[in-house]
């Protein structure tokens, strides 16, 4: 991982970012983060939320937030708000009855989870979720360590899901789909973008497991400096870091992007 004073990224359209640790820090917006989301806005910037985070959460943050649109719990769908018509846009990979199903299966692994791995609890979040499972380890209950995590995910798996480690919780569900695909979709239906030849334009930045897909294909990933938690656990690193963590480290981002060091042309704003 470089530093990020060595990213250009001068053709720069849009963000793609995690939430929990990278926007945030310790749980917690801070205004120096949501402020570099209203200065992405005021610079016409694309600005997308890419998380493992619910549904519930995900309709305040399309309908609210200054972003453009938000992928969530890590790709089953993505929300954005039409504001022409005043309505929140919602597309979801499975129909209705399939989510049903595979909603009934994953009540019944979480009860084995919880019963196998001592120390952990389903996410507070879980009743808002329509589409995975998620496993607590460290946001509620007392840290347990990533080992732990890593017996959450193999019984996930073993179960037929796909599961991904976030730095607070362990996220499962049924289906191919992950961050990287669903947010390849958002992108080419939403506003044209064929990520294949266009992709240097977008910057994505994350700090733990579950974004390894999105570090390993975009050019400019950009790790938050909390990412040094998950060394030698990642599938991919990010290919550069920022020196502060959490949401110190998103602004930190931003404010590099939208004024380039002396020398590197200024980015265009949003096509």
């Amino acid at each position: 991982m470089r530093p990020l004073a060595e990213l250009r990224a001068a053709r720069f359209r849009g963000l793609l970012f995690d939430l929990d640790d990278t926007l945030t820090t310790h749980g917690k917006l801070t205004a120096q983060a949501y402020a570099a989301l209203e200065n992405l806005n005021a610079a016409g910037k694309l600005a997308v939320p890419v998380t493992g985070r619910p549904a519930g959460w995900c309709d305040h943050i399309a309908r609210m937030w200054p972003v453009d649109a938000v992928v969530g719990e890590n790709g089953a769908f993505y929300f954005w708000y039409d504001a022409s018509a005043g309505k929140l846009r919602k597309h979801y990979l499975d129909p209705a009855q399939v989510r049903a199903e595979k909603r009934a299966a994953l009540d019944a692994l979480a009860k084995r989870i919880l019963g196998e791995v001592p120390g952990c609890a389903l996410a507070s979040d879980q009743p808002y979720r329509e589409t995975d499972l998620a496993i607590d380890y460290c946001e509620d209950v007392p840290a347990l360590p990533l080992e732990a995590a890593e017996r959450i995910a193999g019984i996930m798996r073993d179960a037929g899901l796909c599961a991904k480690i976030s730095s607070i919780h362990v996220n499962g569900w049924f289906g191919d789909y992950d961050k990287l695909s669903t947010t390849r979709r958002l992108l080419a239906e939403r506003w044209g973008v064929d990520l294949p030849r266009d992709g240097a334009q977008f910057v994505f930045a994350g700090d733990s497991p579950n974004d390894a897909p999105m570090f390993a294909y975009f050019v400019h990933s950009v790790g938050v400096a909390n990412v040094a938690r998950f060394a030698g656990r990642l599938a991919a690193e990010p290919r550069y870091v920022t020196r502060g963590a959490g949401g110190a480290g998103f602004a930190e981002l931003v404010s590099h992007l939208l004024n380039p060091p002396a020398g590197i042309p200024a980015p265009r704003g949003r096509a």
